[in-house]
């Protein structure tokens, strides 16, 4: 691993970039076995969706991308991108699709 301000050439610069993807698409793939896990409770009326919950996951991931350095702006439109794709998903489960 090597920080940003140490590369000293677009290819140092693209072997991070390509790490730190690799890193992510781990992360989301772990991301999204909660999910896939969550439609089975969800089948529950007692767990069923609480509409509080998508603003409570938009606000947290928001704070900490200004914490991080990264603009809450991308990070909050990344994360509706994630949370539809994982209701739409767990709506089709829940359809029997």
């Amino acid at each position: 691993m090597k920080k940003a301000a140490a590369c000293e050439n677009m290819t140092e610069v693209r072997t991070e970039i390509d790490r730190v993807d690799a890193a992510l698409v781990q992360l989301l793939a772990e991301r999204w076995t909660y999910v896939d896990r969550a439609w089975e409770f969800k089948r529950r009326p007692e767990e069923a969706s609480v509409p509080w919950r998508n603003r409570d996951v938009i606000d947290k991931v928001k704070e900490r991308a200004t914490e991080a350095g990264l603009p809450p702006e991308m990070a909050e439109a990344l994360w509706r991108q994630i949370i539809g794709w994982g209701i739409q998903y767990e709506e089709e489960r829940l359809r029997g699709k």
